[in-house]
């Protein structure tokens, strides 16, 4: 396994091996992994010849309020996991190797599918991602590209990306891996006391109740944000960020269920933001 901090380095001993036929997968991370981020680089190693694991905590997709300076980070663990996993590059840039001094280039991606959820509440969270994955894309030119199903908004945007952008490769969502008690993985779940992730499992809970109302019939988007919302409140450190039912591929908000619906949380327990969502086929 080999760790490059310089892009310029990697791009060119990778662009080599593509020359001798190699497959190319890519897995974009901010560190900290855990088993959510372990099962994309074991999807991408069976998939390709050659597996690149980026590991950066990408500053400018943090708000000015937000958790950078905290951001839970150990490299030495994360390259450990890494080359057990087998994974052939890491690429751990620092700030100044992604954006050197006179950086001026950044990526928007516009409408619904950045206008709601996250995007709302956090003005600016998807420029910065869109720019660094954009330079990760170009920096790697993978043939497949990972990227987890909790952070579903993150998934639509970088697809809308690629799409508009004409990136010729394939953005693999890989599902949430939960813990067995339904909490979903996370590197933020290291803020949490021992009582703030009993709290947690709200998220999950009320999700697998949305799910339930669903199969059983319930059509109404409302009802369902209306008893995922008082499921919530009965959590007294439980802060609800957003409660969104939208269609799973343009995030358009419903009113009435069918096809691929996205039902996606936003919470507060105590200091950390949690997200998490579930997918599911309405007929």
């Amino acid at each position: 396994m080999e760790v490059d901090q310089n892009p310029r380095v990697l791009q060119q001993k990778l662009k080599a091996l593509k020359k001798t036929g190699k497959s190319v997968g890519l897995v974009p991370t901010m560190g900290f992994l855990h088993e959510g981020h372990l099962s994309l680089v074991r999807q991408a190693r069976r998939e390709n010849d050659v597996v690149a694991v980026s590991i950066f905590v990408n500053p400018i997709q943090f708000g000015p309020k937000e958790d950078l300076a905290s951001y839970p980070r150990d490299f030495e663990r994360d390259a450990a996991l890494l080359e057990a996993e087998g994974v052939d590059f890491i690429f751990a840039p620092e700030v100044a190797d992604m954006y050197p001094e006179g950086y001026g280039t950044y990526v928007d991606v516009e409408g619904e599918v950045t206008g709601r959820l996250c995007g709302a509440s956090r003005p600016g969270h998807f420029r910065g991602v869109a720019t660094v994955v954009s330079k990760l894309f170009n920096i790697v030119a993978p043939e497949r590209a990972y990227f987890g199903s909790k952070d579903a908004q993150q998934v639509a945007v970088i697809r809308r990306m690629a799409s508009d952008l004409n990136f010729d490769f394939e953005i693999v969502a890989c599902p949430i891996v939960r813990e067995a008690d339904g909490l979903a993985l996370s590197s933020r779940n290291v803020y949490l006391s021992e009582s703030k992730r009993q709290d947690a499992l709200v998220l999950s809970q009320s999700l697998f109740m949305a799910r339930e109302m669903i199969e059983a019939g319930e059509r109404s988007a409302f009802a369902v944000r209306d008893a995922i919302s008082e499921r919530i409140r009965q959590v007294p450190s439980a802060e609800v960020d957003y409660i969104e039912v939208v269609d799973a591929f343009s995030l358009e908000p419903l009113e009435t269920l069918s096809g691929t619906v996205l039902i996606a949380l936003a919470v507060k327990v105590g200091k950390p933001r949690l997200i998490d969502n579930l997918q599911i086929e309405v007929k």
